[in-house]
């Protein structure tokens, strides 16, 4: 018998908290340095103020939507709202005790110490009035609130603010603190070898005064507002149901409030009275600690220089054969290479286009860029390629997260240029990691290939895991160049064979290949579906995967972040074993095997079991030909399934145990031990 929808589907916002819950528990874990767990602690705070900007923003605004479309729909995000609400404030919670009785303590153990206002000695005083006069009086910006009269306050997006309370009940204030341009956190004078630092925070509350001469503070409580993001109802409804959310919705000022993150401290009536002020609803209201916006601990300074509070350094591996050739083409028309992330340098990708920049053989080059550095080495060669009468072509995905503006103010320097520069389509997203070289090599025209999982970002490529491989396959080179045409529209479909493209045939290939494996079940074969994403969210896939489970074939999966399914639930999804890695760096590869009888067939790419992936971005998956290649990847696979560290399971209870070691087995660190496995196979 069939599940109710509703015990089917994990809702995926709920999940994903699960996901920011694993961040955390890195966060507690002792096996990382002190100061890698306090970046994780800027990462689980970074990853929730984008969550409450974005996707409790988006529940948000479905309250106002139809009722007959949110019955339709199923959508109860007052319901889910709630549940978030209540699951944050469950993990802040852990969040501080983990700060406060770990991390503090643990700092004071290495003599560095984190000092507030209440616990200034003379010397630190006198630091502090000093500072303040010098270097932060000058951009505070108090506004000061009258009651009894009309009053509009606006505070900006994530800006850390105090709000201050008087003997006179009638009389508010709101003090800016200046971060941006004063930093976050103050080195003061140090005591033999006890180093000393404090929050800004703690600077400007203690010089209060100063701004409020009367001398009549009663509170001083730390506030942050957060603001929604655009609303991206495309990356979830499509067609006709997500115009229909469009017009259900009233035309919104963007940058919403959509939650004030506020001291526990403050009384109930000054919450009231900040709730009226900035028209909040009690829901939008979240209690929290003394200080906010943990994510700048990122820049918390380490006086002490002590290596052991840090990872260890791993250096990028060399790869045997790029390493040493001094023409990636020729390297690449003998044999397909392989790249992985962080393991191996971003260079080795900037090489090859500054190489097809000055190569005088190079007629043409395209490229797909997400999301855009500020600066970097490929960029300049592509600007140097234009300058040596190369044809560029650049597909500049204007609606990325968060970098719509970097990546248009590249669009238009490339565009100056002389390139031909394609900008995202309405509601279709190009997230694919490729680019295609044309090389005139006599009576040749040569094509060379990159596909990866992970975006042209130099910075990006040194946190995040990633896989790509370099072809000059003429079968995917020339499905790849028939994408390229279609960005340029000169051709509507690319007529793909050996490729997975989106929205063409990436949904109804995996759909082939998942039914393959469930008729080689029912006849005995043995069955098996490996696959490694970021997110897996897509309804019909699910349930195939559920029939595949009932069928008997055996589903391993990897997923960093949430997923909708619920694995491990017997007439259901017995047969689906599901584990995450969260660790030093962010997994971020896709990696799909099939047992196919026997012959295996693997892909890897930039698309996940999500409907947007399938049906409405350009996403590019390709097989893994080359045999060497593909057991590479399989070994790197094989590893992290097998990792007994920092692999968590996903359980129906979403307790996110870690995998236990069993007695006797090999301690296996899945990231470490890939780093080891490639060090040798790239070995000189």
């Amino acid at each position: 018998m069939q599940q109710p929808n509703e015990d089917r589907f994990r809702h995926r916002d709920l999940n994903w908290l699960s996901f920011n819950e694993r961040v955390l528990q890195e966060a507690a874990d002792k096996i990382n340095p002190l100061y890698e767990r306090m970046k994780f602690l800027a990462i689980f705070s970074s990853n929730l103020d984008e969550y409450f900007r974005v996707r409790v923003s988006q529940l948000r605004q479905m309250k106002r939507v139809k009722k007959s479309i949110r019955k339709k729909l199923a959508l109860r995000p007052s319901k889910i709202t709630k549940q978030i609400i209540q699951e944050v404030k469950n993990q802040q919670n852990d969040f501080g005790d983990i700060y406060k009785n770990h991390i503090i303590p643990e700092l004071a153990g290495n003599g560095i110490h984190i000092r507030d206002a209440k616990h200034y000695s003379k010397t630190h005083k006198k630091f502090v009035e000093s500072f303040f006069k010098d270097k932060v009086e000058q951009h505070i910006e108090p506004i000061v609130l009258d009651l009894k009269k009309e009053n509009e306050l606006f505070l900006k997006n994530s800006v850390l603010y105090f709000l201050v309370t008087f003997k006179n009940e009638d009389k508010l204030a709101v003090v800016n603190i200046p971060v941006e341009e004063c930093g976050r956190f103050v080195m003061m004078e140090d005591v033999q070898d006890e180093h000393n630092i404090t929050y800004l925070d703690e600077i400007v509350r203690h010089e209060a005064f100063k701004i409020f001469p009367e001398n009549d503070i009663t509170g001083i409580y730390e506030i942050k507002l957060s603001r929604d993001a655009e609303l991206y109802i495309d990356d979830i409804y499509e067609g006709v149901l997500s115009e229909k959310i469009y017009k259900s919705l009233e035309q919104r000022t963007d940058g919403q409030p959509t939650r004030l993150l506020y001291d526990a401290k403050m009384p109930k009536e000054i919450q009231k009275k900040i709730r009226k002020l900035l028209k909040l609803g009690k829901i939008d209201m979240m209690p929290g600690g003394q200080y906010h916006n943990f994510k700048d601990f990122f820049s918390f300074p380490d006086p002490t220089n002590n290596k052991k509070l840090h990872f260890k350094k791993l250096p990028a591996l060399p790869h045997k054969t790029l390493d040493k050739s001094k023409n990636y083409f020729k390297a690449i028309a003998e044999k397909d290479q392989s790249l992985h992330f962080p393991y191996m340098s971003f260079a080795y990708v900037e090489r090859f286009v500054e190489m097809a920049a000055v190569d005088k053989d190079v007629t043409e080059i395209s490229i797909s860029l997400y999301r855009v550095a500020d600066e970097s080495e490929l960029t300049n060669s592509l600007m140097k390629a234009l300058d040596n009468g190369k044809r560029v072509t650049v597909f500049v995905e204007a609606k990325a997260r968060f970098d719509e503006e970097n990546n248009i103010s590249w669009g238009r320097k490339f565009e100056e240029k002389g390139a031909n520069v394609i900008y995202s389509y309405p509601k279709v997203k190009v997230h694919s990691k490729i680019m295609l070289i044309c090389r005139q090599e006599g009576d040749v025209n040569m094509r060379y290939a990159y596909i990866g999982t992970g975006n042209f970002n130099a910075e990006t490529s040194a946190i995040y895991c990633d896989h790509a491989i370099f072809t000059a396959n003429k079968y995917i080179t020339k499905e790849l160049q028939r994408l390229f045409k279609v960005l340029e529209g000169e051709l509507l479909i690319p007529r793909e064979k050996n490729l997975l493209i989106s929205p063409f045939s990436t949904r109804q290939e995996f759909i082939k290949l998942i039914y393959n494996e469930i008729e080689n079940a029912r006849e005995g074969k043995k069955a098996k579906i490996t696959a490694k994403m970021n997110s897996l969210e897509d309804e019909e896939m699910i349930e195939l995967l559920y029939k595949a489970s009932n069928a008997g074939v055996e589903i391993r999966m990897l997923i960093r972040g949430f997923t909708c399914l619920i694995p491990g639930i017997k007439g259901m999804s017995e047969n689906i074993y599901i584990t995450s890695v969260v660790d030093r760096f962010l997994e971020h590869g896709r990696i799909y095997l099939f047992e196919n009888g026997g012959e295996e067939l693997m892909f890897y790419g930039s698309a996940d079991w999500m409907n947007r992936n399938l049906n409405r971005r350009i996403e590019v998956i390709s097989p893994v030909l080359d045999e060497d290649i593909k057991q590479e990847f399989k070994d790197i696979l094989n590893i992290q399934l097998n990792d007994n560290v920092k692999a968590r399971i996903q359980d129906p209870e979403e307790s996110n145990m870690y995998v236990k070691r069993k007695d006797g087995e090999k301690e296996i660190r899945s990231q470490y031990e890939i780093y080891n496995y490639l060090k040798k196979k790239h070995k000189s």
